[in-house]
């Protein structure tokens, strides 16, 4: 591998990490961990992590040869916006009820693969994915944004056991509604105005 695919495999693991521990995604793989079996609950959110990330590498190489990387400012400003409204309605939506008993280790994989699938489609890590693909190249940023969420994944199930059940439902709700918020403002942000951010 050469320096430049190094940095660039370092830039995506630190970048996609970061991004995906403060994500709407995380949160949610937190409350699912705190409620279903740890195993199953890891497994099921690894899988569909890994499922995105090789979505994202496709997407971003379809993107650089059919319109270069030039329009994908209007992706992360949508990304934003949808962040902001799902801060909304994390904060003021329904009110999910708690299970009556945990599921079983193919329940809960099979709810956290769906969750954290639905929820990562388009979601800030996935358009940062699709965005660095031109820049490192796909090997890169499959290798880096696989391992990044594989391991955020299992810090969010190891989290989710041992705080998850000892917050309120309220507490999480405000909390997880003003990270959305924020990173929606910024993402938003971002995709109108990049070159007021720090260029990777």
């Amino acid at each position: 591998m050469s320096g430049f695919a190094l940095v660039g495999f370092a830039t995506v693991v630190a970048v996609i990490g970061g991004l995906e521990l403060i994500d709407r995604t995380s949160f949610a793989l937190i409350g699912l961990a705190a409620r279903a079996r740890p195993l199953g609950a890891w497994l099921g959110g690894a899988a569909a992590f890994l499922s995105t990330t090789v979505l994202a590498v496709v997407v971003g190489s379809a993107l650089e040869g059919v319109f270069g990387p030039g329009r994908i400012g209007w992706l992360r400003f949508a990304g934003g916006l949808f962040l902001i409204g799902y801060a909304a309605w994390t904060l003021l939506g329904p009110r999910e009820a708690e299970p009556a008993s945990r599921p079983s280790l193919t329940g809960a994989f099979a709810a956290a693969f769906t969750t954290i699938l639905l929820l990562e489609l388009g979601d800030t890590t996935m358009v940062f994915e699709v965005v660095f693909v031109p820049t490192f190249g796909w090997v890169a940023v499959l290798a880096g944004g696989s391992l990044a969420l594989v391991t955020v994944a299992a810090w969010d199930v190891w989290l989710g056991r041992r705080l998850g059940v000892r917050l309120s439902p309220a507490t999480v709700r405000k909390v997880v509604a003003g990270i959305l918020f924020a990173v929606g403002v910024v993402t938003a942000a971002y995709g109108l105005a990049p070159s007021a951010f720090p260029s990777p």
